[in-house]
């Protein structure tokens, strides 16, 4: 007996798809009182090999990146992340978002690499994947530890998340944005609460985010919203106010990414609509396609993050158009500070 196609209170899967690696799959029959409990989530320790991860991909604009935690509680059903539990032997449903794993030795493994005489500086991504200040980094604090570690080293970092737990953090990313040293995105996917919270269950409140745009725009800490991802005939339409909000709320830059849907995702995605908006959803998956060269996804380099056609168009031009009325992206050619770096203590007298 599966567990049957209805919302679970804060969680944006309602089932474990198949692990596409696995060619067998064993599971217990559910007993009634499985399927009415509503899943928890467990956040283990995981001792990382490595920390930074490089990036070589043409559209993603930076080079390198850091996850302190695999999997996000925050639920988003549309999340590209997903697909990557599964190298864990993990469903990318449910699992995804209650089995998260969270990397102790972060800041340690971090300084390490950091000191290496080879080491080439380039900012450094925070939530490329995962967010880094879901609700397990409250009590863990790796994220926070991450920053610590960049400041010691002058090291340049854009932060990417939608939570208001990165205000904790103003007391360091202020002083290193006074220098040069920090830029923080604020994903906006909509101001519609209710859709919000059908999308991302356990993110923060739209209004909340605004909220966090003004907080750390006014601790002297550049801000931009991202605008992702834009879903056809959902939210769409909020593509302008939510630019005219951040703006008002301080941000000077702003991006946009149409919806992906690779791997898993695409399942998850296409349930999720079927339950939520069952009138809306061939209409949604068909304009999907229409930017997908007739699939639900494109993988390719250059239309990806874009989509192409009519319909993606019609949407860069209406976020280009409100960009330049509210004088969002006006600062060309800006970039993180990366001459500053240093390696602190007697690791840089050793360079001398």
């Amino acid at each position: 007996m599966a567990r049957p196609s209805t919302n679970i209170k804060g969680r944006g899967a309602t089932a474990n798809p198949r692990v596409r690696f696995e060619a067998l799959r064993r599971e217990p029959e559910p007993s009634a009182e499985t399927l009415a409990a509503v899943p928890v989530t467990v956040v283990a320790t995981h001792e990382a090999r490595s920390i930074i991860a490089r990036n070589e991909s043409p559209d993603v604009p930076f080079s390198q990146s850091i996850n302190p935690y695999q999997g996000c509680e925050h639920g988003c059903i549309y999340c590209y992340a997903r697909p990557s539990h599964a190298y864990l032997g993990l469903s990318p449903g449910l699992d995804f978002e209650t089995r998260i794993f969270a990397k102790a030795n972060a800041a340690q493994l971090l300084r390490t690499e950091l000191s290496r005489q080879g080491y080439r500086c380039d900012p450094i991504s925070l939530g490329a994947n995962t967010d880094p200040y879901q609700p397990a980094e409250r009590e863990r604090r790796i994220t926070r530890g991450i920053i610590e570690v960049l400041n010691e080293f002058h090291h340049p970092l854009g932060i990417v998340t939608k939570s208001s737990l990165v205000e904790r953090d103003i007391d360091i990313l202020a002083p290193m944005a006074a220098k040069g040293l920090a830029e923080v995105f604020v994903s906006v996917t909509t101001l519609s609460a209710e859709l919000a919270r059908r999308l991302e269950p356990r993110a923060a409140a739209p209004y909340r985010r605004i909220e966090t745009i003004r907080r750390l725009a006014a601790a002297g800490i550049p801000c931009g919203v991202l605008v992702a991802p834009v879903i056809p005939f959902l939210n769409d339409k909020d593509i302008e106010r939510i630019l005219e909000q951040a703006a008002a709320a301080g941000a000077r830059r702003a991006a946009h990414v149409i919806l992906r849907l690779p791997h898993e995702v695409n399942g998850l995605f296409k349930e999720w609509l079927e339950r939520h908006y069952p009138l809306k959803a061939d209409r949604v998956m068909g304009r999907v396609r229409d930017m997908r060269a007739g699939r639900d996804n494109d993988p390719r380099f250059g239309s990806r993050m874009t989509g192409e056609g009519g319909y993606a168009e019609l949407i860069a031009n209406r976020f280009d158009v409100a960009c330049r009325r509210l004088g969002l992206n006006s600062e060309a050619g800006r970039r993180l500070e990366t001459g500053k770096f240093r390696v602190p203590g007697p690791q840089q007298l050793k360079l001398l």
